[in-house]
């Protein structure tokens, strides 16, 4: 066994050695705290639920009702312009909105075109370059009760516009 394995094999029994061990010194409730901490993880993810349930409604309607295909139609001439492949527009959409609808359609996007070709390596470097901003504000700031996001919605879908805009362009540069 290398010396990599061994330390991971025994890394998480000795973080909590430690962690009882200084409970012990500090002659702090390590079980208490624990359950304390289970009981307010299981609260926290019972207030989620809503917000959760909402985005995925909200991204079952856009996929369902062909809003994705007809913003596609309408935005691929601009898209061709810009020298973005149109088959992107929907993952550049989604992306903002839910991880695990934009990695269903980078795992498309691959199993149609192969993974070394020009639309997948651009979409797994858009997956890997931006974050799902409307997915954390929705289910992260309504869990904590922050009702003003404008500034946060503006500032983070910039910031994806700005991860996407690269990725593209460096996908360009690295591999054409």
């Amino acid at each position: 066994m290398n010396t990599i394995a061994a330390i991971s094999t025994f890394f998480l029994p000795v973080l909590v050695g430690v962690i009882l061990v200084y409970a012990l010194i500090k002659k702090t409730d390590a079980y208490g705290a624990f359950t304390e901490g289970g009981k307010e993880g299981i609260r926290l993810s019972i207030s989620l639920l809503p917000f959760l349930l909402g985005m995925l409604v909200a991204i079952n309607i856009l996929r369902a009702s062909g809003f994705l295909d007809a913003m596609n139609q309408a935005l691929s001439p601009l898209l061709i312009w810009l020298s973005i492949p149109p088959d992107l527009l929907p993952l550049l959409f989604i992306r903002p909105i839910s991880g695990s609808a934009s990695l269903g359609m980078v795992a498309d996007l691959t199993a149609t075109y192969g993974t070394e070709h020009f639309i997948s390596r651009a979409a797994a470097i858009i997956q890997g370059s931006t974050d799902t901003t409307l997915y954390v504000l929705t289910v992260y700031f309504g869990a904590v009760g922050i009702k003003k996001m404008g500034r946060a919605l503006t500032i983070g879908l910039l910031a994806d516009l700005a991860g996407m805009t690269v990725a593209i362009l460096i996908t360009i540069w690295y591999f054409t």
